[in-house]
């Protein structure tokens, strides 16, 4: 089977930050990176080119495919900062009706700014989904 494409490296995750062109995107950057350290305990490495990740976890799909990815992590999008969170856990929806504007894919959370959201509410969200992947963790 094919190798996954995104992969953790060992490039620098504080010289892909200081990258970001926008000094607002690049604090909220700053501001999820040590939201999601405090909840991980694991500093960031950056995963491909674009993700920075915190800790992993190890998955396996029905077709015998299997990868480590992070439990949880972010990009810097252009339109939007993305975050990489578990889907489904208990009390995820309770936590986005609460949190403010925002947008939803599979296991993806898009802000536009951390000013738009309730930066305690997305604290839970993250601690929740960083709970709900413990099981599933890897070293």
């Amino acid at each position: 089977m094919a190798e996954n494409k995104t992969q953790a490296t060992s490039a620098s995750v504080e010289d892909f930050l200081a990258q970001v062109p926008d000094a607002a995107r690049r604090a909220d950057c700053q501001a999820v990176a040590a939201m999601m350290q405090a909840a991980t305990g694991e500093a960031p490495v950056m995963w491909g080119g674009s993700i920075v990740g915190f800790a992993r976890y190890r998955y396996q799909y029905a077709s015998g495919r299997s990868g480590d990815w992070p439990i949880v992590g972010f990009s810097p999008r252009k339109n939007d900062l993305t975050l990489y969170l578990m889907p489904g856990f208990d009390g995820r929806e309770a936590l986005l009706a609460r949190l403010g504007k925002h947008k939803t894919g599979k296991a993806c959370l898009y802000v536009k700014r951390l000013s738009d959201v309730d930066a305690s509410v997305l604290r839970q969200l993250i601690d929740a989904s960083v709970e709900a992947m413990a099981a599933d963790r890897v070293a």
